[in-house]
């Protein structure tokens, strides 16, 4: 019977643990896995793991899942809550430039400056626009 990736990856975690239980040298690890993935059914699965104990194929674990679960709420990875929290503080930073400028402009007798504020926006503003556009997360996701 064929074997699937699943299949595959569920012996390769039997394999890391029992190299990791130290059943198996590096030699003997490195040379198993390259059978494995080259092993197109249960029987060749099976011979890779006929010496070790306890391994039954259909009892061993999922493999965990290579792509992130994504839910309809707001469950979009790390990376865009870093991007969130930057947008914040590009935000508060701005604000408080622009009200120490405005504070400034008003002791100075109205006399509002230069607006050097923008020197502090401008330059992060356009890092965070750009690595937002580029980062996926501005994109329209699927519920």
């Amino acid at each position: 019977m064929r074997a699937s990736d699943g299949d595959r990856d569920r012996v390769a975690a039997a394999l890391r643990e029992h190299y990791a239980q130290g059943r198996l040298t590096t030699e003997e690890f490195d040379e198993r896995l390259e059978q494995l993935y080259t092993s197109k059914t249960y029987g060749e699965l099976a011979r890779l793991t006929s010496d070790l104990p306890d391994v039954d194929l259909r009892s061993l674990p999922e493999p965990v899942s290579r792509q992130p679960e994504r839910s309809g709420k707001a469950k979009s990875g790390k990376g865009s809550g870093d991007l969130k929290e930057a947008w914040q503080a590009w935000a508060v930073v701005g604000a408080v430039n622009w009200g120490i400028w405005f504070f400034v402009g008003l002791v100075s007798g109205l006399d509002f400056a230069y607006p050097w504020p923008l020197w502090v926006m401008g330059p992060w503003g356009m890092v965070l626009l750009v690595i937002t556009m580029f980062s996926g997360s501005g994109r329209r996701r699927d519920p």
